[in-house]
């Protein structure tokens, strides 16, 4: 995750951008024709993973057959160069997307630095009263909608059913009990108990909202993370790694993760909804009946966990924002989100489509729907996609045995401070 451009230079950004706003995007076309029919050319930057993409590439293609004189162009592009290639792209005016699926602590970052099409009164949003409040809500700037939501998730607890019965021991509620079970699954099965994302802030949040705490208050504009809470979470995952009940990696933890779960070399693992092919496609889980999801374990005072998920954003600067309109409405649609949570099991974002018989029966949504209705807001503010790289550094520090815990705590709460000049 990297920090935003701030100040002086952004509002020289937008300043910029409100002069050039038709230089970039996908480009030739518009409208065409007297009913307005769409033409031209749309640049879509897809950031889903490697057993998503192929279903966005075909949604992509479905879009052109509805619309003979629109060209998409899809790109897929990795989530963790993706925040940095847009503003590259869109900070030098060259070689933006028209239309980005954004992550949503992105979404108030990008619109700060005037890089994002306002939408309200567009055609790009449409039966908003249909969308999860909480979805909604992360597609705001300042009073403004700067995004659509498209797909809405939550981190829940990955647990290998066999394994756990073969060790003995129930699927724990508290990061607490499943330390304590740990040698007996490893003495059972040879299988370490739980995977713990070091590389990976978004996988701090459940440690640090379990034990009460949170990253900042945007209301009362403080800093959070220094506070005891904090440096109870940091201990959490010292204490799990240590102890072996947990192993971790600083670097590819998506991948190291998925496949030591995959092939049974962990019990456990805290993960989302769009990784439920991905697992499934390993060996420990040829029966797909063997991976078991639940909630993220409790920490000492509270059990929580994150809200997450997609949105789909339109350029500034797009050459063709009619198609482009067009196109973040048709891909968040509930037809599009019905066809994705039954090829991929990702969780609507339109009330309407939880009420359909097959999405309703799709076990993951069973569980992740509840998960997301209690899910922690995050502040969705500009900087908040940064507030994840101090945390970042810090946990690498603490599991390498460079900090303790109080002084990875009281690190960040110093770089948040830089960071939020008003936060006390």
């Amino acid at each position: 995750m990297r920090r935003g451009i701030r100040g002086g230079t952004a509002a020289a950004l937008i300043a910029g951008l409100a002069l050039t706003a038709t230089a970039c995007g996908g480009g030739d076309g518009g409208t065409n024709g007297a009913g307005g029919e769409i033409a031209g050319t749309v640049t879509f930057w897809d950031t889903s993973n490697d057993a998503e993409k192929a279903t966005y590439e075909k949604l992509a293609e479905s879009f052109e057959k509805q619309h003979p004189k629109v060209h998409v162009t899809y790109v897929n592009v990795p989530f963790g160069d993706a925040n940095a290639k847009f503003k590259n792209a869109a900070g030098g005016n060259a070689g933006a997307p028209d239309v980005m699926r954004t992550e949503v602590a992105w979404v108030a970052d990008f619109a700060h630095l005037g890089y994002l099409a306002p939408l309200d009164g567009t055609p790009a949003l449409d039966k908003t009263s249909d969308y999860l409040p909480q979805a909604l809500g992360s597609t705001k700037y300042r009073g403004k909608t700067y995004a659509v939501p498209q797909v809405i998730d939550t981190l829940g607890l990955f647990y290998n059913k066999k394994l756990l019965k073969k060790a003995g021991v129930e699927v724990p509620k508290t990061f607490a009990e499943l330390a304590d079970t740990a040698g007996k699954i490893k003495k059972k099965t040879g299988a370490t108990a739980l995977y713990l994302r070091g590389d990976d802030p978004y996988w701090f949040l459940p440690y640090l909202y379990g034990e009460g705490g949170d990253l900042v208050s945007a209301k009362d504009r403080a800093v959070r993370i220094d506070d005891a809470a904090g440096v109870r979470a940091f201990r959490t995952i010292k204490k799990l790694v240590d102890s072996k009940a947990a192993v971790t990696d600083a670097t590819d933890g998506q991948e190291n993760q998925l496949k030591a779960l995959k092939d049974g070399d962990v019990a456990m693992a805290v993960d989302g909804p769009w990784d439920i092919e991905g697992a499934r496609a390993g060996g420990a889980f040829q029966d797909k009946e063997n991976l078991g999801v639940a909630p993220v374990p409790g920490g000492s005072a509270d059990r929580g966990s994150p809200q997450g998920g997609w949105n789909l954003s339109v350029y500034a600067g797009s050459k063709n924002l009619a198609a482009s309109y067009a196109f973040a409405t048709y891909m968040s649609s509930a037809d599009v989100q019905q066809r994705t949570t039954a090829k991929l099991s990702l969780l609507p974002t339109r009330k309407s489509v939880y009420a359909l018989p097959d999405v309703r029966k799709n076990e993951m949504v069973r569980f992740f729907k509840p998960a997301v209705d209690g899910a922690v807001q995050r502040p969705w503010i500009a900087e908040g996609n940064s507030l994840f790289e101090p945390v970042k550094v810090q946990m690498n520090k603490v599991l390498s045995g460079a900090a303790s815990p109080e002084q990875a705590a009281r690190a960040t709460g110093d770089a948040y401070r830089k960071l939020l000049k008003d936060y006390k």
